[in-house]
């Protein structure tokens, strides 16, 4: 058994209370009221469109630092929220496929978000860009969004 010193082992109490309040603070400033708890949104009724021209103007998509030029699309759909309060900031989360299964948006599933989705059924839609080789028609699959009925803030 080796010696250990003395100013070694009052180190490796600093570090241990160190360790506990940087843990304690850091779950103190990011604590979530169960108020504000995740919310699982169910998305129906998902379809693609082309994006107005307004909207669509300057669509590009980079790919390994080149710039390429991109379809733009709207992805719309029917979002239910079960609870009796807004939803706050949903995710929405899904999978694209070209015409040949290829996917859209590697190593992507989250899409976009919505700002609110008030309680019952309403509709969404999202910006997405494709480069313009992908081929259509476009395959939307497991789509689904999670938000917060409340505003997820820092303390």
């Amino acid at each position: 058994m080796g010696f250990r010193s003395p100013i070694a082992t009052l180190a490796t109490v600093l570090l241990l209370i160190g360790t506990t309040a940087i843990a304690s603070l850091l779950s103190a400033l990011l604590w979530i009221s169960p108020a504000a708890a995740i919310t699982q949104l169910k998305i129906t009724n998902v379809g693609y469109k082309e994006c107005p021209p307004e909207v669509a103007e300057g669509s590009v998509t980079s790919g390994g630092g080149i710039v390429r030029s991109a379809k733009c699309f709207l992805v719309y759909g029917t979002v239910k929220n079960g609870t009796s309060k807004p939803v706050i900031d949903a995710d929405v989360y899904g999978r694209i496929y070209d015409a040949y299964g290829e996917t859209v948006m590697q190593n992507r599933t989250r899409l976009g978000s919505i700002d609110e989705v008030p309680p019952g059924k309403s509709e969404f839609s999202i910006r997405i860009s494709v480069p313009d080789t992908q081929p259509e028609p476009l395959q939307l699959k497991q789509f689904k969004a999670s938000g917060f009925t409340a505003r997820v803030r820092l303390k």
